[in-house]
């Protein structure tokens, strides 16, 4: 097994791509929402990335169904994953506390841990006046955690497994593959409309959710986690609700809160922190 190195330039640049994608995802969804359900959308992405990523592998010559002693763990990180987007910021915070205990390389010392809780302490003072305001939203936030929860445990089961070993493909191939017949379940379970109408935006937003999102950003992603330090890159994804923040003002003309700016520095703080050599 490789071993993990702390972040570079090149880590550093592919992890603020990768978080403007994931925030831009967040506009995404909603502008779909009125033409195809939450959960619908998150089966359809899950469906158009398996395929893509089966041609991808095809051309690559990337072996996706050997047997290499990884399918429980793979069909595990599989329903973790399909689940998490059933409930969807706690999740590097999670993430950094399941690596430190399970993987020893994973450890953080106090100022890293410390850098954690300052860019936590960021996303909470974004996102804090919206939890204050709606009281009756408290369902919703715990279904937040939950898929904080259940995202974290992914990341940490992929880098204390035999998931460790394996390409990024097969890691995403699992996940994609289980998730997708699970979303549609769930979609169908509980009542959603599911595609109400394939209207060119929506068309065009179940594309880019598949093809950029689930299938290229993850792909880079599961890439990074066989590379590097999997908390030092965990905790970059408070970037990406303060992404989608930006997105949702600059697109959907959404109210910016004027404690933005200091969310968003004490967000860049808190990576600097745990990323110091």
């Amino acid at each position: 097994m490789t071993e993990r190195q702390a972040l570079d330039a090149r880590a550093f640049s592919l992890m603020l791509g990768l978080t403007a994608l994931w925030g831009f995802q967040q506009v995404a969804i909603k502008l779909t929402a009125p033409d195809v359900s939450l959960i619908m959308q998150a089966a359809i992405r899950s469906l158009l990335a398996t395929a893509l990523l089966l041609a991808w592998a095809q051309w690559r010559g990337t072996a996706l169904f050997g047997r290499d002693g990884t399918l429980g763990a793979g069909l595990a990180a599989g329903v973790l994953f399909g689940a998490e987007f059933v409930f969807i910021y706690l999740a590097p915070v999670l993430t950094a506390l399941g690596l430190h205990w399970l993987v020893p390389g994973e450890k953080l010392v106090r100022a890293q841990w410390a850098g954690v809780l300052v860019a936590f302490a960021g996303l909470a003072l974004a996102f804090g006046e919206g939890f204050a305001a709606a009281r009756g939203s408290l369902l919703g936030d715990g279904f937040g955690l939950v898929a904080a929860l259940l995202w974290a445990a992914t990341t940490v089961l992929i880098r204390a497994t035999s998931l460790a070993r394996i390409s990024a493909a097969k890691t995403l191939f699992y996940q994609l593959a289980v998730s997708a017949p699970m979303l549609l379940a769930a979609s169908v379970l509980m009542g959603e409309a599911g595609v109400v109408a394939l209207t060119p935006l929506a068309l065009a937003s179940l594309a880019y959710q598949g093809a950029i999102v689930a299938f290229a950003s993850y792909l880079v992603w599961f890439w990074l986690l066989r590379r590097y330090l999997a908390a030092r890159l965990a905790v970059f994804s408070f970037l990406a609700p303060l992404f989608g923040v930006l997105f949702g003002v600059a697109i959907l003309g959404e109210p910016l809160t004027p404690s933005f700016a200091g969310a968003a520095l004490l967000v860049g703080a808190g990576i600097v922190l745990v990323n110091r050599r």
